[in-house]
């Protein structure tokens, strides 16, 4: 294990606004639709669930907003968290390379999802919300949101996709810990769940029937709101703040990415490590620049799905978005990267794609676990099994450069640690893991069910 060198920034230097993608696009997005009431969705449609703040977020196209002093303050706990130059896993690939990775595992709930749960916290305690009802995969935006509540004095409540509830029950630990409600989903505490259980009583879960859960939740609850962790533009917006601090941090150090890499599940931890350097790109300064996200291949949205309007939950409560997806009927395999199983991908992601502005990676799940074993071996921090797809593409890339004789510029980001996900490792390390790709005709399926919405929608 070599030593690492570390690029660190001041309290001071914490970014003071978000940068928003939206106002640097080829051309604009296609609006949510309404497909209740057959029309695109208004602000109004939003707040039924979202607090207004957020939906001006959602919907804006400036290129920077505001970073609220009280969220900058909060911040502070952990940000602006380190850059490394991965000196170890250099010298073991032998590559002429240049890794670096944007650790975002310091933060008090263990990952990145922390920078967009505490704006949204604070956003819905200004507006007068007392419950935050909410979906997780692995649990690290559920611990996130749990936390974040907790700091603004509003209660909690999260539906855990099954599989990652019996696989990770430590992350429904922390977030008790921090004051929230957890419940497995399909549960028995709303109608939906009711429904999927009921037909399957062995449901292990989906993103999608969670979501399903904590709308139907929000709906029958006075004062209360609902937040989630990926997908949409405004928590896009909020994790900006990854990739703004380490462009100060390569700045110092004198560089710049050829490639920058994150895994995608919904597509968050992508847009906030990305969407500030594909700006370069998409203004004309850096057009070479390579953006890659990784993906399983159990989950293969953006290299097996469809780019059409699809529902974001299983039972079509949410307005249906444009976006590369499964199916929002699709049912994942229980893969150990739980936050990765989400059907669709981020509409800013899939335009970004459609485009080609940015491009797909599909990796295997026993792959992926030999590099994050490679990666705690070598920089002696163990990563979640998401963070380690896109460690899996840096591996990659920087032998593909070793091969061809390239010295290359590697960013990643280290989405979050893996503490929680030893049993995963046990899996891997017995030699019981298996890898899955998601069968096509399972695809097909799916995509017989997505809503019906005119061609081109105009707002």
């Amino acid at each position: 294990m070599s030593k690492t060198k570390k690029i660190l920034l001041d309290e001071k230097d914490i970014p003071k606004q978000w940068y928003n993608i939206q106002a640097d696009l080829p051309e604009p997005l296609e609006p949510p639709y309404n497909t209740r009431a057959g029309r695109p969705a208004t602000p109004d449609d939003l707040e039924a669930i979202f607090p207004k703040e957020i939906v001006k977020q959602e919907v804006s196209t400036e290129r920077f907003i505001d970073i609220p002093d009280e969220v900058r303050d909060a911040y502070k706990i952990w940000r602006p968290s380190p850059l490394v130059r991965a000196a170890g896993l250099e010298k073991f690939l032998d590559t002429p390379a240049k890794i670096y990775f944007k650790n975002e595992g310091v933060s008090p709930s263990g990952s990145h999802k922390s920078n967009s749960a505490i704006a949204q916290a604070f956003y819905n305690k200004a507006a007068g919300t007392k419950r935050i009802a909410t979906e997780t995969g692995a649990g690290q935006w559920g611990s996130a949101l749990a936390m974040a509540c907790e700091m603004f004095g509003i209660e909690c409540v999260v539906y855990m996709v099954k599989v990652s509830f019996e696989q990770k029950p430590y992350r429904k630990s922390l977030m008790q810990v921090y004051g929230a409600q957890v419940f497995a989903s399909p549960s028995d505490k709303t109608e939906t769940g009711r429904q999927v259980l009921a037909k399957d009583p062995d449901n292990e879960g989906s993103l999608g029937i969670a979501i399903s859960e904590a709308i139907e939740d929000v709906l029958n609850h006075k004062n209360a709101k609902y937040s989630l962790g990926s997908v949409l533009n405004h928590v896009a917006l909020h994790q900006t703040i990854i990739g703004l601090e380490a462009k100060k941090q390569l700045e110092i150090a004198g560089d710049y990415p050829d490639i920058v890499v994150a895994c995608l599940g919904g597509g968050s931890n992508f847009s906030g490590t990305a969407f500030p350097f594909v700006m370069d790109k998409l203004q004309g300064r850096k057009p070479a620049l390579r953006a890659i996200a990784a993906e399983p291949s159990a989950c293969p949205k953006l290299s097996k799905g469809v780019f059409e309007y699809d529902f974001g939950d299983n039972s079509g409560f949410t307005p249906a978005l444009k976006m590369y997806t499964l199916g929002h009927t699709f049912m994942p395999g229980g893969i150990h990267a739980g936050g990765l199983r989400y059907h669709g991908a981020s509409p800013l992601v899939s335009a970004l794609v459609k485009h080609k502005a940015i491009e797909s990676a599909v990796v295997k799940q026993r792959a992926v676990f030999e590099a994050a074993v490679t990666f705690a071996r070598t920089e002696g921090i163990l990563p979640a099994p998401e963070s380690a797809h896109a460690i899996r593409i840096a591996m990659d890339e920087a032998l593909k450069a070793k091969e061809e004789g390239k010295s290359k510029t590697i960013l990643f980001n280290l989405s979050g640690h893996g503490h929680f996900d030893l049993s995963a490792y046990d899996n891997y390390l017995s030699g019981k893991m298996e890898d899955y790709d998601y069968p096509s005709d399972k695809v097909k399926e799916a995509l017989c069910q997505l809503p019906k919405v005119n061609s081109r929608v105009e707002s």
